[in-house]
């Protein structure tokens, strides 16, 4: 009887340590991701969607275009692929906002594309990947928070694109890490089960 007690609490400890082990593993990439830009030539910059108040994209949105918009200008790539539907409650998709805001910013209309129905990150990028597939394009460059652009990367190269990363640069990914660290561990549970599953 206590050797059977003994295999039990021994198989117990594999299973636990088999656990650590693959969310050390996914807390490393996350954080990895958060702290490298992956950016290089590609055929489409994606921004990941985010909340807009009354037709003004909030500090987040923000943050992403303005980065997205600075790639684009650096030549990263000749498309900007605009994210995101209609909340409740708004009158106007992210994406329709992120355009006006792209707009101001010196991005030419003709090198915009709208994805304006996603409500979530797998939402969104199956929506991009159709987009892209029908005029033949396929390699990206995601562009959102440092903490989800592992997630978004997964997600892209799920729906069959070519994707790297670059996650904005508002501050140090360790002082965010501070800040919200909520959002990073529900990112290391999030971005290794996204291969498979619809968040």
């Amino acid at each position: 009887m206590a050797f059977r007690a003994w295999s039990v609490r021994r198989r117990v400890a594999l299973a636990l340590g088999v656990i650590a082990g693959l969310w050390l593993t996914s807390a490393a990439t996350v954080l990895y991701a958060a702290m490298h830009d992956e950016a290089q030539p590609a055929q489409a910059i994606v921004v990941l969607g985010a909340a807009q108040y009354r037709g003004k994209p909030s500090p987040v949105l923000r943050a992403r275009l303005d980065h997205a918009v600075a790639l684009f200008q650096r030549g990263i790539a000749p498309r900007l692929v605009l994210t995101g539907g209609i909340a409740e409650g708004d009158t106007a998709s992210e994406a329709a906002v992120s355009r006006l805001y792209a707009l101001a910013a010196g991005v030419p209309d003709s090198a915009i594309l709208l994805e304006n129905e996603g409500r979530t990150t797998g939402q969104s990028l199956a929506g991009v990947a159709r987009l892209l597939r029908a005029r033949r394009m396929d390699t990206v460059v995601v562009v959102s928070d440092p903490f989800h652009v592992m997630r978004a990367e997964v997600v892209a190269r799920r729906e069959g694109l070519t994707a790297f990363s670059s996650p904005t640069r508002t501050d140090d990914a360790w002082a965010r890490l501070l800040r919200q660290p909520g959002y990073f561990l529900g990112e290391t549970v999030k971005a290794p089960l996204a291969r498979v599953v619809q968040w």
